[in-house]
């Protein structure tokens, strides 16, 4: 039962993230839903694999965040070098 709670947490806060990352009015903005999209996603492997009690799918959640990190900072780079730089 806990675990149906978690899934249908994490599915709600997906969701938010989607909504975020179609309607964001910036693009630093769908950046970080785009990061907390697959961080959900990520949790939801990981909840699922405590559901089933099974390790198999655990470091496919370990290398999705760390891709997700990896791409994150990337955007962060890329909108910190078209967008000039420092602070407004």
């Amino acid at each position: 039962m806990i675990y149906a709670a978690a899934l249908a947490v994490l599915a709600l806060a997906g969701a938010a993230f989607v909504a975020r990352l179609v309607y964001g009015p910036r693009l630093a903005d769908r950046v970080v839903a785009l990061d907390g999209v697959l961080t959900t996603v990520a949790l939801a492997i990981i909840a699922n694999s405590a559901r089933t009690d099974s390790t198999q799918y655990v470091v496919v959640a370990v290398v999705f965040v760390f891709d997700d990190s990896a791409a994150t900072v990337i955007y962060a780079r890329f909108i910190e070098t078209t967008s000039g730089g420092g602070a407004p």
